[in-house]
């Protein structure tokens, strides 16, 4: 299938010629045509599937033939959790609609809001914004929200991980109740199903691919390493195999900081992004790892889901995230569109729970590899996989016994399963 059997104009399907676009991916076979119906849309995909161009546009397309936006009033509205993926999605829209005559704009916090106040004076057609900034926006009448006629939330999960639920809710109470809903989330918890109660209306509901999966394009697997070696094994990986273009994750602020020293003092050049870096220092960063003049880009979970590269080659988890979803979003930074990419994890040993809790999430054992000069003293506990295995039919319930059995769980031992009392003391 080519985009032009999507129904796209022809000023779109030129940009897409332009881009080297040439065919939908599965997300935008089924979200453009939704999308372009004026139909509300709820869809799950794993990153790195093409979703923004899902959304971004059927959006361009229905606002090219509308009118005039007036001063201070936006026409669409993109929501996104991160100023990072703000951006992104800000240079998707500016790409795609490079031959139409609209305009668009990207508000975030952590810059000045002044030069954010001016761009919306003249009016603008699609605006992408994180939570914060854009109800400050609203409490000064620097935005108005009359002629909104779409609605998109980007990575509504971890909007609502973020805690911006309270946000939403109070900017979704600004807009008009007639407007297309688009909703794009990486999983369908019961909390985002709740957040589309009252917002989606008889919704074209979309998933195309298994919930908490990566893309079978990225080759995952974990180095056992003692926890005080993993920045030297790391630089000694970067050294040894020649990597350029490596996204380290790290849990703290200060983590990557003593990171980015450690790396600096062995001669490879590197950056940081996280929460207290000043935007106009993540945007550098991101710039600088782009344009490939660093090698390194290390990051905590605020660019998780923000950094979009053409054939990022790996993504490297120095520290394995508390919330296993996590895992599934930074490895989805590599292998995306269909290109190879490595998800390498350092894994010590008071690491092994949160190992199992993200083999149990993705379903599969991780392959384990142990470098050498960095054998750990302590290994990392091999974890047991529960066999999901196909419900069968319920048979009748025999008569109900006049003294209840105990309750039995199942155990898995091996290969196979078994069952033990567990009322009892073992």
């Amino acid at each position: 299938m080519s985009f032009s059997a999507l129904g796209l104009s022809d000023a779109l399907l030129r940009a897409l010629e332009e881009k080297g676009f040439a065919i939908p991916t599965a997300i935008q076979q089924k979200a453009i045509p939704a999308g372009l119906a004026g139909r509300d849309v709820m869809a799950a995909a794993q990153t790195g599937t093409g979703k923004t161009a899902g959304y971004v546009l059927p959006l361009l397309q229905r606002l090219a033939g509308g009118g005039k936006v007036k001063a201070n009033h936006i026409r669409a509205l993109v929501l996104t959790p991160t100023r990072e993926l703000a951006v992104q999605v800000g240079e998707s829209v500016v790409a795609y609609g490079k031959h139409l005559s609209l305009k668009s704009g990207v508000v975030y916090g952590g810059v000045k809001i002044n030069p954010q106040m001016m761009k919306l004076r003249g009016g603008i057609d699609v605006l992408v914004a994180t939570p914060g900034r854009l109800l400050d926006l609203s409490s000064q009448n620097a935005v108005k929200f009359a002629q909104v006629e779409l609605l998109v939330l980007d990575e509504a999960d971890r909007m609502l991980d973020l805690g911006f639920i309270g946000d939403i809710r109070k900017i979704l109470a600004l807009l008009p109740a007639k407007r297309q809903n688009m909703l794009f989330s990486a999983t369908f918890s019961s909390d985002i199903r709740a957040l589309t109660e009252g917002l989606l209306k008889n919704p074209v509901t979309i998933q195309v691919s298994p919930p908490n999966t990566a893309a079978k394009s990225v080759k995952q697997f974990v180095y056992e390493v003692d926890k005080s070696r993993k920045p030297a094994l790391l630089s000694h990986l970067i050294r040894h195999n020649g990597w350029e273009q490596v996204l380290v994750f790290v849990r703290t602020k200060d983590g990557a900081d003593r990171l980015v020293q450690k790396l600096e003092h062995d001669g490879i050049s590197v950056a940081a992004i996280h929460g207290d870096k000043r935007q106009g220092e993540r945007s550098r960063a991101l710039a600088d790892f782009k344009a490939n003049t660093i090698r390194v880009l290390v990051a905590t979970d605020v660019a998780s889901r923000g950094i979009d590269i053409n054939e990022l080659p790996r993504v490297i988890n120095l520290d394995l995230p508390k919330v296993p979803e996590d895992y599934i979003h930074r490895i989805g930074r590599t292998g995306r569109a269909g290109s190879d990419g490595e998800g390498i994890s350092l894994v010590s040993a008071d690491e092994a729970g949160l190992l199992a809790a993200i083999e149990s999430l993705i379903r599969q054992t991780l392959v384990r590899e142990v470098e050498t000069g960095f054998i750990p003293t302590h290994n990392v506990p091999l974890t047991r996989q529960m066999k999901v295995r196909p419900k069968k039919p319920k048979k009748p319930k025999p008569p109900r016994q006049e003294t209840p059995t105990p309750q039995e769980a199942p155990v898995e031992r091996g290969k196979g399963r078994r069952f033990r009392n567990i009322t009892k003391k073992r």
